[in-house]
């Protein structure tokens, strides 16, 4: 096994009590990426306690965490390793109460020996966050220790202040980690290196030389067993407040003075303040044919199951560029870019019929899969006589440089953070309250849904918002396979 780079992970060995410990979420991610982070050395020590509804003792956890493991680990799972996990498990039903979830603990810390951290992770619905806090205040297990939480966090400006009220009377902010998967992806945090490192993009990253920007997020997924969630929430809120505003802030702010969590928390924060108010002129709600007969579905439910809106930063970098969102369930594809359209020459020398700006501006698309890849689109040259011109592409995918392996998913990559007590990829209580703030008028008066043909883009009315551009997706090319011979 490769030797773990120092400060990596954690200090000192972790006791992580993971509430929610039966549900999906867990199952999908949480206990798969512990398993890794483990078995690979990334914790120094660690040991689980698991906490839900469910009413299982530790060997019954075990067994639903090896099947888990089975079904979602995108690693193989050995014996030995597995063996070493296990041991580590243990579960407490919620309804046994604090005094019991509080001795688990104990145990737990006395097996991994001298001293240790305790990370909380709620993999719980909202609405019953603040009961998990008090309980695990009764518990008296507040001290030593770190909380992740899960969006989305409030569903106004009103209900955010007053979570982040009722939290800071337990935690003190920087034990506060409210989490969002897609700024632990690889390519997210790229962002971040390609814009400060590299001398050739960061002079045209402005007004000057950017047309407009789309952070396009669509979903092939339809809604399962999450309607009752779905209904309350809401597309904007599930995805543009906890994501797409995320990966824009990092797309948009200032050079921090430091890649600090701090500096880099400050220069989002200034993004956020400096954003207009949402216009519901400036948005288009959609909701696709059939989700009115879902179960638990409203059958007049006006629930979005769709958004695209346009919303500006009103700063010296930003002013007059057009930031275009969309997001949207049971979509045409699954896709998640930022395209960056540049401006076009004032002036074309070639002649007519040449096809410079038949094919639209020059684009540097990032892609935040997990393979992460980027693209920079130009016009070049086709050989021949005459000078005729067609859209070209450099493009770069992370399985190039073959290390593709090292990739750490994104919620390991968040816990582990979070253990380290590294607050860059998490955001702030200031930052999640100016979001819901700016939200207040689209809140007030949303416009109303359109429906939409699933399997489709969305409804007809985004290309209105959208013009004089032109969404960015579907892609008319395909990113090429560099195994493809002649690629």
């Amino acid at each position: 096994m490769a030797k773990i780079p120092p400060g990596v992970g954690p200090k000192y060995p972790q006791v992580v009590v993971l509430v929610g410990a039966t549900g999906d979420l867990s199952k999908r991610k949480l206990l798969p990426g512990l398993f890794h982070l483990t078995a690979a050395g990334f914790i120094p020590g660690c040991r689980i306690v698991g906490l839900s509804l469910d009413n299982v003792d530790a060997e019954g956890f075990r067994v639903i965490a090896r099947e888990a493991l089975d079904q979602f680990s995108s690693r193989k799972v050995t014996e030995a390793d597995w063996s070493a996990f296990s041991e580590s498990l243990d579960h407490v039903p919620m309804s046994a109460g604090p005094e019991v979830l509080r001795a688990a603990v104990e145990r737990a810390e006395k097996a991994l020996g001298g001293e240790s951290r305790r990370v909380h992770y709620l993999s719980v619905p909202s609405a019953a966050a603040l009961a998990v806090v008090r309980l695990l205040a009764e518990a008296q297990l507040v001290e030593r220790s770190r909380i992740i939480m899960e969006k989305p966090f409030g569903t106004d400006l009103a209900s955010a202040v007053s979570l982040n009220a009722k939290l800071h009377e337990v935690f003190k902010e920087e034990q506060i980690f409210r989490i969002d998967h897609f700024l632990g992806k690889e390519p997210a945090q790229n962002i971040l290196a390609f814009r400060f490192a590299n001398g050739l993009f960061e002079p045209i990253w402005n007004r000057n030389f950017i047309d407009h920007v789309q952070i396009d997020v669509p979903e092939t997924l339809g809604l399962g067993k999450r309607t009752a969630f779905y209904e309350a929430t809401g597309a904007y809120r599930d995805m543009v407040v906890t994501h797409l505003f995320q990966i824009l802030a990092f797309m948009a702010m200032e050079p921090p003075t430091s890649l600090e969590p701090k500096p880099i928390s400050e220069e989002k924060n200034k993004v956020f303040r400096s954003m207009l108010p949402i216009d519901p002129k400036d948005v288009v709600r959609g909701q696709y044919t059939g989700y009115r007969s879902e179960e638990g579905v409203d059958p007049e439910s006006e629930t979005e199951t769709f958004i695209a809106l346009k919303c500006s930063i009103d700063n010296w970098r930003w002013a007059g560029v057009p930031f275009f969102l969309r997001t949207g369930k049971e979509m045409a594809e699954g896709q998640r870019i930022i395209s960056i359209a540049f401006r076009e020459p004032p002036k074309s020398m070639f002649p007519a019929g040449s096809g410079v700006g038949a094919q639209g501006p020059d684009h540097l698309t990032f892609d935040l899969a997990d393979a992460s890849k980027m693209s920079l689109s130009f016009y070049g040259k086709r050989p021949g006589p005459g000078m005729r011109l067609d859209k070209l592409s450099l493009q770069f995918a992370m399985r190039d440089t073959g290390l593709i392996g090292d990739v750490l998913e994104a919620y390991e990559r968040l816990i582990l953070d979070a253990m380290r007590g590294d607050h860059t990829l998490f955001t702030t209580a200031e930052g999640i309250e100016r979001l819901w703030e700016v939200s207040i008028p689209l809140l007030e008066a949303p416009p109303p849904v359109r429906l939409y043909p699933p399997g489709s883009w969305g409804p007809k009315s985004i290309h209105q918002l959208v013009a004089p551009h032109a969404w960015r997706l579907p892609f008319e090319r395909a990113w090429r396979d560099p195994n493809t011979v002649g690629s």
